[in-house]
């Protein structure tokens, strides 16, 4: 049985996996939808911090700021990639 890699991981940060029969379970959807949110804010992150990025004048907190966020999205955005990844990988 192939083991999904789910887009959250548990409180103390450690990935979280998914033992299921198939792609269409509840958690599966669940996973799923979390995961195409995370692709839909690391796009409006990205555009964001090039914005800021853009303007000679965007001060230092602005800067750290988006760096900030734009690291986040791209760890999400990592996992979602090893997450399919492996799912095509494995036939699922």
């Amino acid at each position: 049985m192939a083991y999904r890699l789910l887009p959250w991981s548990t409180p103390d940060g450690k990935p979280c996996y998914l033992s299921a029969a198939g792609p269409h379970s509840r958690l599966s959807r669940l996973a799923d939808d979390m995961e195409d949110a995370q692709l839909t804010s690391g796009t409006q992150v990205w555009e964001a911090a090039r914005t800021v990025l853009d303007d000679p004048k965007a001060g230092e907190r602005a800067v750290r700021f988006a760096l900030t966020r734009a690291v986040e999205s791209l760890g999400d955005v990592l996992r979602v990639a090893i997450s399919r990844g492996e799912r095509v990988r494995d036939g699922s």
